[in-house]
């Protein structure tokens, strides 16, 4: 049997002006509880009425939504009116995996746009593979989808000789491991990846749907196949919709943490989620 929430439930609660606790603070607690309470289910109130209903200003709601943003509670895009994020990636930590067979199995529709396919050069890629500066390479550039909307932008690089074969390849609903293996006889077996809270310049904020200044995941893979490296990966993860989750027990490898330089007070953001962690999982 299920419960309906008191009358008024769903309604705002006045601030309290008076108290320490800033407006901003005050208003996002205020709309956790409703959303608790179930409200917000059709759609998200936008600015102008919130600034009505809790009569505050538009900086006082702004930073209120920001933080929702930050935490995953809210989904914000240009064009489209803000709503509650319901469906939330979780990614585990520690193992070869896949984000295109994660994603399916989660129940969620992956499909990639491909920006980029090409032959190319890249002294800093081909110097991650261990290669010289103008070795040809294959790269594969897409911006991965979840259900439709943006989830992550992607840039792999491979040694031209042993991935050529994917240039023929459809990596509109594919995984670049697959493909490697089938086309190349090359599986991928290992490596390293880092991850870290990073800034999105201008072009990766508007293919993602991010708000300026909104802070997301950055991904570097270097992917082996045995000891040989075989793929450099650079990905863009919106951290409002991903989430990686670790397990571990007492005899656990031990993760490294990379402390970062002081950053500015502009990526202060960035600088409360200082660690830089490092896993053996590649990712495709």
């Amino acid at each position: 049997m299920t419960t309906e929430p008191p009358d008024g439930a769903h309604a705002p609660r006045p601030l309290d002006r008076r108290s320490p606790l800033p407006l901003w603070a005050q208003l996002f607690n205020d709309l956790r509880r409703r959303m608790e309470a179930g409200a917000f289910t059709e759609e998200f109130p936008a600015e102008h009425r919130l600034t009505g209903e809790y009569e505050v200003s538009r900086h006082t709601v702004r930073e209120a939504l920001r933080k929702l943003r930050a935490d995953g509670l809210v989904i914000a895009e240009r064009g489209r009116a803000s709503r509650l994020d319901t469906r939330r990636i979780q990614q585990p930590l520690g193992s070869l995996y896949s984000l295109f067979r994660e994603l399916e199995g989660q129940g969620v529709e992956q499909r990639s746009e491909v920006l980029r396919l090409a032959r190319t050069a890249d002294g800093t890629a081909a110097g991650h593979l261990g290669l010289v500066p103008d070795a040809p390479l294959v790269v594969l550039e897409r911006l991965r989808l979840a259900d439709g909307e943006p989830l992550a932008h992607d840039t792999a690089y491979l040694p031209a000789e042993i991935a050529e074969p994917l240039l023929a390849a459809d990596f509109g609903h594919t995984s670049l491991y697959g493909e490697l293996s089938r086309r190349c006889g090359v599986k991928v077996t290992g490596g390293c990846e880092r991850i870290q809270p990073f800034l999105p310049d201008i072009r990766q904020a508007w293919l993602l749907g991010l708000a300026d200044r909104e802070p997301a995941f950055a991904i570097e893979r270097l992917g082996r196949a045995g000891e040989r490296p075989v793929e450099w990966r650079e990905t863009v993860v919106r951290g409002d919709r991903f989430t990686f989750v670790a397990e571990w027990s007492d005899d656990s490898r031990a993760v490294a943490l990379a402390p970062r330089a002081s950053a500015p007070e502009s990526t202060q953001a960035q600088a409360q989620a200082q660690a830089q962690a490092q896993a053996l999982i590649p990712s495709s």
